[in-house]
């Protein structure tokens, strides 16, 4: 899906990809089970629209005023995505994002800021706000032909300290297929 999604960026529009990561917890492990998808509310809530106006744009710049930017799930989406999930057992554990090389493929007044699979000043304030336990970030980069992607974990930071960088964590892609032995 990233991919078909990077795709169709043009320096005017970024399109980020977004997904609520749904599964279990245990005391050591934190399973993936599947994604459910979300609208982005960012230009239909005012809740939103408001945030960032006076929030997002004022902290982190003027990139955050280009509506298509960011993302803010529709509430009735979350809502619905968090009551499938405890019908099934399960809990919204997170969320997983896209990071484009935007240094390279946007606008040039947006290319100081280097994006890799590392959150940036942004994604640490949602982290942080949203308090889920995990949050992927999945870099996409084209060099030629050829689509290079790279995927790393992270927890908030401690609700305490907001201002501590987001921990990595151990990231292991469990696959269904029986391996011999």
């Amino acid at each position: 899906m990233a991919v078909g999604e990077y795709q169709r960026i043009t320096s005017e529009t970024p399109l980020p990809c977004f997904a609520l990561l749904v599964g279990s917890a245990d005391q050591a492990t934190l399973t993936v089970e599947r994604v459910a998808f979300g609208r982005n509310a960012r230009t239909t809530d005012p809740a939103a629209r408001r945030e960032f106006t006076e929030s997002i744009v004022p902290l982190f710049g003027p990139a955050y005023e280009n509506e298509t930017r960011a993302w803010w799930i529709d509430s009735h989406d979350l809502l619905r995505a968090s009551r499938e999930a405890e019908a099934d057992g399960l809990e919204i554990l997170g969320s997983v994002h896209m990071h484009p090389d935007w240094h390279r493929i946007g606008p040039p007044e947006e290319r100081q800021l280097i994006l890799s699979e590392r959150p940036t000043p942004m994604d640490q304030h949602v982290f942080g706000n949203t308090g889920w336990p995990v949050n992927l970030i999945c870099y996409l980069e084209r060099r030629g032909d050829v689509m290079y992607h790279a995927l790393a974990a992270w927890a908030p930071p401690p609700p305490e300290s907001p201002h501590l960088p987001c921990a990595e964590l151990p990231l292991r892609i469990r696959t269904r297929a029986v391996v011999g032995v």
